[in-house]
C-alpha cells in the first residue's frame, strides 16, 4: 500500500516521489518519506509490489528495470501524475530511489520529473537511450559495493556527454545500501554484503536536500 507524508504547516510543497528498494515498502522507507515531508515535500512512496513478497517479484522488477519499461515505471509515472495534480502540491515533484528504486528513478528521470536523485541504483541496459532529455540528477554510490562497481564513473560519464545536470559521488569503503538503517531480511542483506555507513549517509542526504531544494524549490 502507497505511503503518503505531508509536511506541516500551509502548502503547497513541491512533491517527490519515494522509490522502495528491493526489501519492499518496510519502516526504513517510510522513514525515510517521513524525513522528505519533514524537509517540505510532498512525499509518496510507492508501493512497487503491491504488498507481495520482494522474492516473488524480484525476477520481473529487474527485467523491468534492465528494459527500462513496464508496469512498475507506469506506478512511477502514476505517482508523479497524483502528486501534480493535487492542490497542495507547487506541480514540482521529483523522484528518489534506493538500490534496485535507485535504477527505477533513474529510469524515470526522463519521463516529466524535475529532478531526481539515485542512490545506488542499478542502471538499465540502454542507458544513454534512457537518459536523454532527463531532468537533474544527484546519485551517491559506495566504493566498496561489490555489485555495481564502476557503475558511479558509467552514470557520470553518460549523463556529461548527454549534458544533463548532475552530481555523481562515489564513498571510498561504503557498501551497497549505505543508507539502509534497519537491518535489511536475510538472505538478501547477507548477498549484498548491506552495512549502513552513517558519515556517508549524512552526506548523501546534504547532497539530496541541496539539490532538491534548488531544482524543486527554486
Amino acid at each position: 500500500m502507497d505511503y503518503l507524508a505531508t509536511p506541516s504547516g500551509a502548502g503547497p510543497w513541491p512533491g517527490v516521489v519515494m522509490v522502495h528498494e528491493l526489501f519492499g515498502l518496510n519502516d526504513d522507507i517510510r522513514g525515510k518519506t517521513d524525513r522528505l515531508a519533514d524537509t517540505g515535500y510532498l512525499a509518496l512512496a510507492v508501493d512497487l509490489f503491491d504488498r507481495r513478497s520482494p522474492i516473488r517479484c524480484l525476477v520481473t522488477a529487474f527485467r523491468q528495470l534492465s528494459a527500462g519499461k513496464g508496469p512498475i515505471v507506469e506506478i512511477i509515472d502514476a505517482g508523479r501524475r497524483g502528486l501534480a495534480e493535487r492542490d497542495d502540491c507547487t506541480g514540482k515533484v521529483g523522484v528518489i530511489g534506493f538500490c534496485m528504486g535507485g535504477g527505477f528513478a533513474l529510469v524515470a528521470a526522463a519521463r516529466g520529473f524535475d529532478a531526481a536523485a539515485i542512490n545506488y541504483g542499478f542502471l538499465p541496459k540502454d542507458l544513454e537511450g534512457t537518459l536523454r532529455g532527463a531532468c537533474p540528477i544527484v546519485g551517491s554510490y559506495g566504493g566498496a559495493d561489490f555489485s555495481l562497481r564502476g557503475v558511479a564513473a558509467r552514470l557520470d560519464k553518460t549523463l556529461t556527454g548527454l549534458a544533463v545536470p548532475h552530481e555523481i559521488k562515489e564513498y571510498p569503503g561504503a557498501s551497497h545500501a549505505f543508507m539502509t538503517e534497519t537491518k535489511p531480511p536475510l538472505p538478501l542483506g547477507a548477498l549484498m554484503r548491506v552495512s549502513f555507513d552513517p558519515a556517508a549517509t549524512a552526506d548523501s542526504w546534504r547532497r539530496i536536500d541541496d539539490f532538491f531544494d534548488a531544482h524543486l524549490r527554486g
